[in-house]
């Protein structure tokens, strides 16, 4: 009997072993898909992120929470929401933490400009994103212990993360993620210029200026960046475009006023020209014939770094009356 027991344990086990024989790959189960879920972006030398501009997940804007949350809808019908990742915006429904923004004071002006800023924040991503298609891309850790996604979000070929950071609308947030190097730079050059909430960090705010806003005089803003031409830059220099846009109510005569990048490659607008309210007007790189809808730069290569750039527009005096970074 005892050898008998032996034999049917020895049977067992080899049976066992017998389901997972070297070479062979045993199906294993699968994670369950989390919405938006993709590979994570690893770090490149440059400090991006070694993702092609067209993956991630596709996804369309159904509500901005705030300046950092938004809400999606997925083409399966799935909603999600989202935590941009990487930044963070001053607070608009519960009380901000002054000292997180660096040289702001804590004070109830400080306070205040915050929250001010916050909702200038939130104004500015639902003007861009809401009702928009976007793509996610995720990185480090997928959910945040709200369950919400993290992403980088693009929209029309641009990071919406980076330009809150580049555009003074948001501080870069304390943890590690692919590109911080860049977005550092970027918060570094929002802080020195006083754009957005780093207004809140100057004297003004000690005496209870509850601004936080970045001006924009004459109302034209930099409306749409095509910044990467189809094929090869520099043989498709048309292929990049600035589009312009009146948003005042006033007829804007832009002639002297001009548009440079970070490089300071600059293009002077001409002699007569004017936007009225409401017009739009595209900037191409290469050469062709000039009219009121389009104008030419000029130039025999590409302008704009596909990587991440600046657009600043400066009034005939030299003051910058725009600016919009992107990548």
């Amino acid at each position: 009997m005892r050898r008998l027991t032996w034999v049917l344990v020895t049977c067992v086990v080899l049976t066992g072993c017998a389901g997972t024989t070297p070479g062979t790959t045993e199906p294993t189960a699968s994670p369950v898909e989390t919405p938006g879920a993709t590979t994570t972006p690893a770090a490149t030398a440059t400090g991006g992120t070694a993702v092609d501009r067209a993956t991630g997940r596709a996804a369309t804007v159904i509500r901005v929470v705030d300046g950092d949350t938004i809400e999606v809808r997925y083409s399966n019908g799935t909603i999600d929401t989202v935590r941009l990742l990487g930044v963070d915006t001053p607070e608009v429904h519960v009380a901000n933490d002054p000292p997180e923004f660096e040289g702001v004071p804590d004070t109830e002006a400080g306070n205040t400009c915050l929250r001010d800023a916050g909702r200038n924040a939130s104004e500015f991503v639902e003007r861009v994103l809401a009702d928009e298609q976007v793509r996610l891309v995720v990185g480090g850790d997928r959910r945040d212990r709200y369950g919400r996604l993290l992403a980088f979000v693009r929209h029309d070929g641009t990071g919406v993360n980076y330009r809150l950071v580049a555009e003074g609308y948001a501080r870069v947030y304390d943890t590690s993620f692919a590109g911080r190097d860049r977005f550092d730079r970027a918060e570094t050059r929002a802080q020195r210029k006083k754009l957005g909430l780093w207004t809140c960090a100057t004297d003004s705010t000690e005496s209870g200026a509850t601004t936080g806003e970045r001006s924009e005089p004459g109302g034209l803003v930099i409306a749409e960046i095509d910044a990467d031409a189809p094929g090869n830059d520099n043989a498709n220099p048309n292929g990049e475009r600035i589009v312009f846009e009146n948003r005042g109510e006033d007829r804007l005569v832009l002639a002297g006023w001009t548009v440079s990048d970070a490089a300071d490659h600059t293009y002077t607008f001409p002699q007569g020209f004017a936007l009225g309210p409401g017009e739009r007007v595209a900037l191409y790189t290469g050469s062709g014939s000039d009219s009121r809808n389009e104008l030419y730069w000029g130039a025999s290569g590409a302008v704009w770094n596909n990587d991440g750039d600046t657009v600043t527009v400066r009034n005939e005096v030299g003051k910058t009356v725009a600016e919009r970074s992107y990548g």
